[in-house]
């Protein structure tokens, strides 16, 4: 009778033990984040937005979005005023550190390349530092982790929480992956090894389940920033995109960058019409279809927002 209460006891000691490293890992793997939308995520853009908001919600990522932000200039700041460029930056970054976060997640890659251009000059010129936390009224000490939506969802630990949270895989669908050029670029600033064939968004299409095609064009610049100034150049290099696409066998573009989605999407129709790309092809934004595999039927409501309906393909291949 003895032994058998101290077998009882030595089990009930190894599943508090068991209990308390799942709980401990469960802990580990639980993320808050301070949140930068940024003006287009806001705007053009919310159907990222509200993706980003339920892939982070259904992987465990608190999202919380930094109070009283500021538009970073991104497009225009950087080429009128070098000084008003670092300090609109500056401003957020001095906000998520205020709030006392650790990581800063900005989707948006014009965004993004702002606001890590901003944080490496303030860390790597004290008399700069200075001077921002001077203009804006807050000093910012350079200790942010910035990164972008496909970085922190690529990470290792995330990429196996995702593979876990897939209930609808994308099966059959032909996707490409179009970074551009502000996400991983310069690497001066982005720290992205491997900007010439990053693999970041890949990786997650390839755990969602799609038939992931490679090509050569997915860090080739659209010029989106220049759609209102030359939007003859803007036209013919999405012109050359669509058409890579397509020769790739791709059925939708993959894209993490509001400013390269509205591009693409939007010259289509004229693009068509004058037979310079043989059909059209929906943009879509990595976290509408990482929503869509892991089962969150929510992101159905975005499909109208886009001007190349993804609707008839989703459906051909059982997703809509």
């Amino acid at each position: 009778m003895l032994g058998l209460r101290l077998q009882q006891t030595e089990q009930q000691r190894r599943n508090d033990r068991a209990w308390r490293l799942k709980n401990l890992q469960q802990r580990k793997m639980a993320m808050k984040v301070a949140y930068y939308p940024g003006c287009s995520l806001h705007g053009t853009a919310e159907e990222y937005d509200e993706s980003t908001r339920m892939v982070c919600n259904g992987l465990g990522i608190e999202l919380e979005e930094l109070e009283d932000w500021n538009c970073c200039g991104a497009s225009s700041a950087h080429a009128t005023n070098d000084k008003l460029a670092v300090a609109l930056a500056a401003r957020n970054l001095a906000l998520a550190e205020q709030a006392r976060h650790q990581t800063l997640l900005i989707p948006c890659s014009a965004c993004y390349q702002r606001l890590k251009s901003a944080d490496a000059r303030i860390r790597n010129d004290q008399k700069l530092g200075v001077e921002m936390a001077s203009l804006t009224g807050m000093p910012y000490s350079g200790k942010l982790e910035i990164l972008q939506i496909i970085q922190i969802l690529a990470r290792p630990e995330m990429l196996e929480k995702v593979r876990e949270k897939i209930r609808k895989p994308l099966k059959d669908l032909a996707t490409v992956c179009y970074y551009g050029c502000l996400t991983v670029r310069p690497p001066k600033y982005t720290q992205v090894a491997d900007y010439e064939n990053p693999m970041f968004m890949d990786e997650l299409m390839q755990a969602a389940g799609a038939a992931n095609r490679f090509w050569s064009y997915k860090t080739e610049c659209c010029s989106a920033g220049l759609a209102m100034a030359r939007s003859d150049v803007t036209k013919k290099l999405a012109g050359i995109l669509l058409r890579m696409a397509d020769e790739a066998d791709a059925e939708c573009i993959v894209v993490s960058c509001p400013m390269c989605h509205a591009n693409l999407d939007t010259r289509q129709d004229a693009l068509l019409a004058e037979r310079q790309i043989p059909r059209k092809i929906p943009i879509l934004y990595v976290t509408e279809l990482l929503a869509l595999a892991m089962g969150i039927q929510a992101v159905g409501k975005l499909w109208p927002k886009h001007l190349v309906d993804p609707r008839p393909l989703l459906t051909a291949k059982g997703l809509a």
